[in-house]
């Protein structure tokens, strides 16, 4: 990950498409994978002011973090990989 940032980039890119298609429990394992291979559980759990062992519980198989634990996390990935937001533009059917 830290040779190729912009693979970093593709799997947290990859985490959030696949919680929009419904896809959860493997959207929570790409973000572990993604969470030790940056900033590492100890890291986030100091930014985000969560237990490391919660957060590991999180993005378990069977975990199931909320919108705010969420979002606080891809937060954390995002500024740390230095990606910038950007909006989903969805077109009705």
């Amino acid at each position: 990950m830290k040779r190729d940032p912009a693979f970093a980039k593709a799997l947290l890119d990859e985490a959030v498409t696949l919680f929009l298609n419904g896809e959860p429990d493997t959207a929570r394992l790409v973000l572990r994978d993604l969470v030790n291979a940056t900033v590492g559980f100890e890291r986030l759990a100091a930014a985000t002011g969560k237990p490391a062992k919660s957060l590991h519980r999180m993005l378990s198989t069977n975990g199931n973090p909320n919108m705010d634990n969420l979002s606080t996390i891809l937060g954390v990935l995002r500024k740390r990989l230095r990606v910038k937001r950007s909006t989903l533009a969805v077109k009705a059917a």
